[in-house]
This record gives structure tokens, sequence and C-alpha cells, in this order.
């Protein structure tokens, strides 16, 4: 298994690395765009549609993140848009826990297959004009996201169940602890403080990797204070990201969205972090 893993970690690295680091964006965003396209089929199958009709789904997804890019949207800002999405996932991320593994069949089938297509559809135009937006901003948020999973895991290995007797979810992630939510926080705020500290460093020199950050437009436009409150947020919002995804597959009864990354599982075992992160990201950075 950990074999599997390390390989398909280093066959997906190197396809988003060079299209991320690539001089124009095009490359990311057609990358991506398959990525969430091969999430929408597995939406499909998590949601009991058959494997044709799902198909169809990923292929109406793909279509749907292509028109949005031919139109010109992702150059365009769009906070309002933003905003909106930030509040459906705080107040539907929110509800959709409160029912638990139990409500999820009881809400119609078509709301279901609609919400996922809207979700992963806004996170493929999140990341997007995340790329758009420089190199240093997408990979500070993308880092964020991947540190408060790593700082999580890490802090709930060593310290889960030490300090709080209940669990995170029991009922949909019997492995998440609290204290690994509070770890990825601590994780996250240490990342964002070196980041800018490191951008500082280099201000004015030939390194422009760390500049033009989420963490660097957040302390520039509202002070570290705001900066940290935000990066803390979004750590928490990720966890309920991963939390919904479970959720689902739980309800579906697979323990993997799908067998398309070997030793990983799915498409949206890896993302389901990010689908709120990056468009609440996006919604930060145009208040």
């Amino acid at each position: 298994m950990l074999k599997q893993r390390v390989i398909t970690a280093v066959i997906l690295l190197a396809i988003l690395l060079p299209a991320m680091f690539y001089t124009t964006p095009v490359p990311f965003c057609a990358v991506a765009l398959v990525l969430i396209a091969a999430g929408g089929w597995e939406w499909g199958r998590l949601n009991a549609l058959d494997s044709f009709v799902s198909v169809l789904l990923g292929l109406f997804l793909a279509m749907l993140c292509g028109l949005t890019w031919y139109a010109g949207y992702l150059e365009k800002p769009m906070s309002v848009m933003w905003t909106l999405t930030a509040g459906a996932w705080v107040l539907g991320g929110g509800a959709l826990l409160r029912v638990g593994v139990a409500g999820w069949p009881r809400i119609p089938r078509a709301l279901r297959l609609l919400g996922g297509i809207v979700a992963l559809w806004l996170a493929w135009l999140a990341v997007a004009q995340a790329r758009v937006i420089g190199i240093p901003f997408l990979l500070s948020v993308l880092l964020l996201v991947w540190v408060a999973d790593i700082a999580a895991y890490a802090a709930g290995r060593t310290f889960g169940g030490r300090f709080t007797r209940h669990k995170l979810a029991p009922s949909i992630s019997p492995g998440k602890s609290w204290e690994g939510v509070w770890g990825g926080m601590v994780g996250v705020v240490l990342l964002s403080l070196g980041w800018v500290m490191l951008d500082r460093f280099f201000e004015g020199s030939s390194h422009t990797l760390f500049s033009g950050s989420l963490y660097s437009r957040l302390w520039a436009q509202h002070g570290v204070v705001v900066m940290l409150v935000a990066v803390i947020f979004l750590s928490a919002m990720s966890v309920v990201g991963d939390l919904v995804e479970s959720l689902v597959k739980r309800s579906a009864g697979v323990k993997d969205s799908s067998g398309l990354l070997p030793g990983h599982g799915g498409v949206l075992d890896r993302v389901d972090a990010l689908l709120p992160a990056v468009p609440l990201a996006m919604m930060l950075i145009h208040l």
C-alpha cells in the first residue's frame, strides 16, 4: 500500500508541478479540469447513478468548466459569487454535519447531484482564478490545506484523546479528534507567519516565489490579526470539506470515492478539503 501511495504521488507531482509552474495558466487549468471532471464521475457513483450516467455527469462538468473558461471568467473578479459560495459552505456544511450520515439519503437525489456539481465547478473556477492571480498565491492556498491536513494527522496521532473525551465526529470519521483540528490550526498559523517573514526577507530581490501569497495579501490589506483569523477559518473549513465527503462515502457504504488513484482512493478523496478552502480564499482577498 505504501509503495502504491508513493508511486501515485510521484506521478501526480510530475504532472501537477510542471503544469503549475508553466509560464501561462493554461496547462494547470486543463489538468485541474480533467481532475474535476473525474470528481464529477465519482460524485455520480457515490449517489447511486449507474456507470454510464456517471460518465455523462463527469462530461457535463467538464463542458461546464470549459464554457466558463471560454467565456473569460478566469480573469473576471467575482467577489459576490465567492461571498455567496462562502456562505453556502459555512451554512450548508454545518447543516450536513448536523443531520449526519442518516440525514444524507433523505435529501432528494437531484438536489444532492446538483449541489455536488456546483461545488466542483466552483472549486475548479476558484483554483483556476488562483493560478491566474499568480503561482505564489495558488501555492500558498494549496499548502495551507496540505499543512493543515498533515499537522492535524500528526497532532491527532500524538495528542488525540488527551485533552478532550469526545471525538470530533465519531459517526462520520471516527479517527478524527479535536486535538487534530487544533494541531492543523497551529500548523497553518506557523505556515502563514513563516511565509510572510520570508516574503519580507526576499523583498526587492529576484526571488519572487513568496511574494503575492494569500498571507501577504491579507496582512497588507487587513493586518496580522485578520490574517491569522482568516487562515484559522480556512483550516476549519478544510476539515468541514473532509467531513462532508466522509459523510457521503459512509452513506454510500464505500471506503474510497473510487480507485482512480491507487493507494490514495479517488479524486474526491484528495480534493475534498480544497472544495471549500479555495473558494473561501478567493472570497477573503476580495473583501
